[in-house]
């Protein structure tokens, strides 16, 4: 067998995916598997959005689109941005891709060199660190627990800041924990790196519209480091569109061209079909994308309560995204059947087994002492799920 490349022997695989594939091999051999592990909403693509990609279909957009996309999205994607955001960008300014994860990804191998450093808060999402690793980059973890809602401060902040820093990752509403940064918040962190001009802010604002704390707010609407934000966003999240894969940044033009001249050397444009879709998805009604908010909150509200009602578990109460992302150090060395359960990965492993529940455990989110639940399935599933994991877990001595 031949060896991989010094590359990828350094990533790790993804936790999130492999306890779904986990999941799902237990279906597949007839066990009724509740999968918690999954971050996609269960809802279906709106229908006007289908409508657009079918037309386009008929309409033979069926040929090369320029890469970083076609104008008439990206000019809705501007629009988009002045009108719920007041943030002004032009087209030549974003760049679209297959999915927010590759838009991340395009801007860390474009500006990121070896040994420069990237600051990345904890809890994050489990692939942020393997992109710095992509890039030969270096990740300096900034941790943030439950007792400060999984937010860091300004002083945090500025003391992980050296002269290698060269990024910073932000994800508002974040993914694992449902957390989101309030303006004041964002202008305390805004304030530090106004300081270090060099710094570059990746703001990763996907699940912007499943939001419960009231209006999005945006590192980029502030003064004195705006020209150095790159938006991440795209139409996964809230408009249920994880299988079409569209992503994109608004960014400083030097950036947006760096990633246009990369995307260009490995992927060129997104799929041209599913341009058209998020194009409509932009435009169109905005009403289907507030019918899933409101049903994710009312399930937020749901879990939490549940997941409350749950002995050992320290819950937190989530503003946005659709995950909770609970403390359970409490059922460490702890056992079942004489298996001793020392950390969230075998706790996770445990739910799956034992109570046929689907969660991921927080090592892979730098936060080893919790797990991450994802709350984007029907209310009977998530009552069910929950009395699951309590039974399970009170069997545990």
């Amino acid at each position: 067998m031949f060896p991989v490349s010094d590359r990828l022997a350094a990533l790790s695989p993804s936790e999130t995916l492999a306890m779904s594939q986990k999941s799902n091999e237990l279906k597949a051999q007839g066990v009724d598997v509740i999968n918690l592990s999954v971050g996609e909403p269960d809802f279906n693509t709106p229908d006007h959005i289908k409508e657009a990609a079918k037309q386009a279909v008929d309409n033979n957009f069926s040929f090369y689109s320029p890469v970083p996309g076609y104008p008439s999205l990206r000019k809705a994607i501007c629009t988009k941005l002045k009108s719920e955001n007041a943030l002004e960008y032009k087209p030549e300014q974003i760049v679209c891709s297959n999915g927010a994860k590759q838009s991340v990804c395009n801007v860390l191998l474009s500006i990121i060199s070896k040994g420069d450093e990237v600051i990345i808060p904890a809890p994050y999402w489990v692939s942020y660190p393997e992109m710095v690793i992509l890039a030969d980059g270096t990740t300096v973890s900034v941790y943030a627990g439950i007792d400060q809602d999984f937010k860091i401060t300004p002083a945090q902040l500025e003391s992980a800041i050296t002269k290698k820093t060269k990024a910073l990752i932000l994800c508002s509403p974040s993914n694992p924990t449902g957390s989101v940064y309030s303006k004041e918040e964002l202008k305390g962190l805004a304030d530090v790196l106004a300081k270090y001009p060099d710094i570059t802010i990746i703001s990763d604002e996907i699940y912007e519209h499943i939001n419960y704390a009231g209006s999005h707010e945006s590192i980029a609407q502030f003064a004195n480091v705006q020209d150095r934000v790159v938006i991440v966003n795209g139409v996964s999240k809230g408009y249920a569109m994880t299988g079409w894969r569209l992503g994109w940044i608004a960014a400083p033009q030097w950036i947006a061209s760096a990633c246009n001249k990369l995307q260009g050397q490995y992927t060129s444009g997104p799929c041209s079909i599913t341009q058209k879709a998020a194009e409509a998805a932009y435009t169109g009604d905005q009403k289907c994308v507030e019918d899933m908010r409101i049903a994710f909150e009312r399930r937020k509200k749901l879990v939490v309560d549940l997941a409350r009602e749950i002995p050992g578990l320290k819950v937190n109460d989530p503003k946005g995204a659709f995950y909770i992302f609970p403390d359970c150090s409490s059922f460490y060395g702890k056992s079942f059947n004489g298996k001793p359960i020392t950390n969230s990965g075998e706790l996770a492993m445990y739910l799956l087994e034992e109570g046929h529940v689907a969660c991921v455990g927080g090592a892979a989110f730098g936060a080893p002492d919790c797990i991450r639940m994802s709350y984007a399935t029907s209310d009977g599933n998530l009552v069910k799920a929950f009395a699951r994991i309590k039974d399970a877990l009170a069997k545990l001595v």
